[in-house]
């Protein structure tokens, strides 16, 4: 018969101990349920807060794309009282940290308070060569405001997609001093792939609606997953977000290309985002035979209902019914932590960590309950 194990924290939620019931002594609360860490949100956007309610559900990519470039600039105090309100729904749904982007400074005076612990995606974009270093500098700029400010989280530059950053962003992106720690939306949609093995397909539309001059561009005839990779040549940890259209093919090159280099990659899946935009999921059972580095987030409330990684378990379990509840966990607590690099306190019941205590009630697993 499995020994009962009893978990043991201080009063600030750092784990003391795990011990066998019989040697837990007196005082041993009781609980029904599952006792779990923390959740990691690995991929938000809490500056388009905002937007809740604002884009039309299964536009698809490019039109949601458009909405949120052209339609994002709300009054001042109006985004600051939907960042705070987006944050205190992250923390009463368990979420204990988060990967955040970030395309301007509005959220430092929220993350200045300390109360979840982020890492910090600075956002970079710019699709046309020649503007690539200008634009590369504005980043820079807010890199730096983030690393001045909030002293103790950590702030690194990424790419937002494939289809906005050009080759030379992608190297000055690489070669950005410390910068181990990426993030990029990938194959979102079929017109990715499309753009970059034929020059054809609905981003046209977007480059067009948005006065981009894309003469210079020349398909790879690879899909964009393959076409963007190689620009990373260091030792660094990329986590690509969506992967709604990664096929097996793209899959066995990143297997290959981490195996015989540093660099290391995890596969972020946010399927209500997936739901809300574009109506598709990704294939979760190919991307499984694939890695075991699985990891969850919300997306932003401009592509979701909500901000929680319990929703996002749950639209998984109702979508690929043989997913197990404790695969589904590992990804949202252990994984997550790995990914953003905070597993030296969270992800995990171990001795001296403190990720947060829920508990998910046994009445069908419908509901979570944040105790530490």
């Amino acid at each position: 018969m499995l020994q009962q194990q009893v978990l043991i924290t201080d009063a600030a939620g750092v784990i003391v101990d795990m011990v066998a019931e019989t040697d837990a002594g007196d005082g041993v609360e009781k609980l029904s349920g599952i006792l779990c860490p923390g959740f990691i949100n690995a991929h938000c956007h809490l500056e388009l807060s905002h937007m809740k309610g604002h884009i039309p559900k299964h536009t698809g990519l490019v039109d949601f794309v458009l909405k949120v470039v052209t339609e994002r600039h709300f009054a001042e105090q109006e985004i600051f009282d939907a960042i705070e309100n987006a944050e205190d729904e992250m923390l009463q749904n368990g979420i204990v940290a988060v990967g955040d982007i970030c395309n301007n400074t509005l959220t430092i005076p929220q993350k200045n308070k300390g109360r979840l612990q982020y890492h910090n995606f600075i956002e970079t974009s710019g699709f046309i060569p020649a503007l690539a270093e200008g634009r590369f500098q504005k980043s820079w700029k807010i890199f730096e405001e983030y690393l001045l400010t909030l002293h103790t989280q950590r702030s690194t530059v990424c790419p937002h997609a494939p289809y906005s950053v050009s080759p030379v962003m992608f190297s000055l992106i690489n070669d950005f001093p410390n910068n181990n720690l990426l993030t990029i939306h990938n194959q979102e949609t079929a017109a990715e792939n499309e753009f970059f093995e034929k020059g054809t397909g609905d981003f046209l539309r977007l480059y067009k609606q948005m006065g981009i001059d894309i003469s210079f561009f020349k398909p790879t005839g690879k899909t964009s997953l393959q076409s963007w990779l190689p620009h990373f040549t260091k030792e660094q940890t990329i986590i690509l977000v969506h992967n709604v259209c990664a096929s097996a093919e793209d899959l066995e090159i990143v297997k290959l290309k981490t195996n015989n280099s540093k660099l290391k990659t995890f596969f972020c899946l946010c399927p209500n985002a997936n739901l809300y935009i574009s109506n598709i999921l990704p294939d979760v059972n190919r991307l499984m035979k694939h890695t075991d580095n699985i990891i969850l987030g919300t997306d932003s409330l401009a592509s979701n209902d909500q901000l929680s990684i319990w929703a996002e378990i749950k639209s998984l379990q109702e979508n690929f019914k043989e997913l197990d509840l404790s695969v589904l966990l590992k990804w949202a607590t252990s994984n997550g932590a790995k990914a953003l690099q905070m597993d030296n306190s969270l992800g995990s019941f171990e001795k001296g960590k403190q990720p947060g205590v829920l508990l998910i009630d046994e009445n069908g697993f419908e509901n979570v309950k944040r105790l530490i």
